[in-house]
């Protein structure tokens, strides 16, 4: 079985050692990067886009549970696309958007961006273990452990967005968030499809004053 070793190490956080063992085994580091705490995250972050850093960091972590819902449901028949699941992850931020004094339609934007870029995470791998059996997951993580970890980062996603509202709507977030990604993808060493993926999930992070 193949997954990327970003997609392991949440496996240390999300379901058992034996279990990330097995999945992780022989896998080539297409995707490697720490599981970072929101702490860990802020006290790396430098420059001026200190508060759009974290966005990227916990929209990269975010990204690689894909590796994991995929080879949870390949082969099942599951779909992919999982709108009842969708709806209950968006309701979720949107109060805990209100909570943390959040805009809740920002942050569902944002999240609609981070679940898309997931799906198409999943669909590639789809893809690819369709071409290639030889590469498709002989075991399975448990769904349920996986979107337990979701779940912690999409918590932590939900206060980055909040702590970020002034650097989303600033003149400079595009070029700051550009720098933020930059940096996401050569500390972690993501590969094309993680780091397209990662454009894709921060796509609305940046917005207009009103």
């Amino acid at each position: 079985m193949q997954l990327t070793s970003a997609a392991g190490r949440v496996l240390i956080v999300a379901v058992t050692a034996v279990t990330a063992a097995a999945l992780c085994a022989g896998s080539p580091a297409a995707v490697a990067t720490p599981v970072r705490t929101s702490a860990d995250v802020t006290a790396t972050s430098h420059g001026p886009y200190a508060r759009l850093q974290p966005l990227a960091e916990l929209s990269a972590r975010r990204l690689a549970t894909a590796d994991l819902v995929a080879a949870a449901k390949y082969g099942t028949g599951g779909p992919i696309d999982d709108p009842a699941r969708e709806k209950q992850v968006l309701d979720a931020v949107a109060r805990a958007a209100r909570e943390a004094d959040a805009d809740p339609r920002d942050t569902v934007r944002v999240f609609r961006d981070q679940i898309e870029a997931n799906k198409a995470v999943q669909r590639e791998l789809f893809r690819r273990w369709d071409a290639d059996p030889a590469k498709a997951p002989q075991e399975r993580p448990d769904l349920a452990e996986v979107r337990e970890e979701i779940n912690r980062v999409n918590g932590e996603l939900v206060r980055a967005i909040a702590a970020s509202a002034g650097a989303r709507t600033a003149p400079y977030c595009g070029g700051a968030l550009a720098a933020a990604t930059a940096h996401v993808r050569h500390t972690d060493h993501l590969d094309a499809l993680h780091s397209l993926a990662l454009e894709r999930a921060l796509r609305s992070v940046c917005t207009e004053a009103a």
